[in-house]
């Protein structure tokens, strides 16, 4: 067995006393790992920073087994990402949840551009947190769990949306939130696909999504525990759009 492709590293892991397991996601052959001997040597390690876009030729004698990488680098996002904390604290929840949540060997070639684009974007502060908002929704969807806000949930009405139930994750508009209005997740303009006003919607998007991300994605998870990193990007980010 044998592919060639291109994939963005997530992490890797010491294999006996010279060799590392890679960790990466591609187009063609989703999340997949592989032994990449000599990877601890002085020439590969400065490529093998998580982010970095490597290229990837993969091989094993039957399909089912872990294989081998050979691999070279394409280019490294360590640079943008060290320019400044937002856009380390933004890679670093990038990788984190891509670790987190996809399968191995499942197929997202949609997520997979929009994330080879969303880090090739690292360094851009003025654009990177709009862009980052787009990606986590797209994540969600390609989960499982995308986000209803074609019509309200309760009238039917697709005009004057403002809330969001966090738990269907379908829009609700004011005049038909009622009672049950404080329960409800706050519905920004920017979710809708418009531009934001301020940073300050973007925040507030971005913490509506995080209720899905946290209390549904990571829950389908089998216990397991949302990186903190995210929640290191949402600090970072709100520093330093409230200075």
């Amino acid at each position: 067995m044998e592919w060639r492709d291109t994939g963005i590293l997530l992490n890797t892991r010491k294999h006996g006393e010279t060799s590392l397991i890679l960790d990466v996601f591609t187009p063609d052959h989703g999340r997949h790992a592989g032994v990449l001997r000599g990877g601890i040597s002085r020439k590969n390690t400065p490529h093998l920073q998580p982010g970095a876009q490597l290229d990837l030729t993969w091989r094993a004698r039957v399909e089912e087994h872990l294989g081998a990488f050979t691999m070279e680098p394409q280019r490294s996002r360590a640079a943008a990402a060290m320019g400044d904390r937002l856009s380390l604290a933004g890679l670093n929840t990038v990788i984190s949840l891509l670790g987190f949540a996809l399968p191995d060997r499942a197929l997202y070639p949609k997520l997979y551009q929009q994330t080879e684009q969303l880090l090739d974007l690292l360094g851009q502060t003025e654009i990177w947190p709009l862009a980052y908002l787009r990606w986590e929704m797209l994540l969600l969807e390609e989960m499982g769990f995308g986000l209803d806000l074609s019509q309200c949930a309760i009238s039917g009405a697709n005009d004057h949306l403002a809330y969001i139930s966090p738990r269907t994750g379908r829009a609700v508009t004011a005049s038909a939130a009622g009672e049950w209005i404080d329960r409800l997740l706050p519905l920004p303009p920017v979710l809708l696909g418009d531009s934001p006003m301020d940073d300050h919607e973007i925040l507030t998007a971005l913490r509506t999504t995080g209720h899905f991300v946290e209390n549904q994605l990571a829950s389908s998870l089998s216990d397991s525990a949302l990186p903190p990193a995210r929640a290191g990007f949402m600090d970072r980010l709100a520093i330093l759009i409230e200075r």
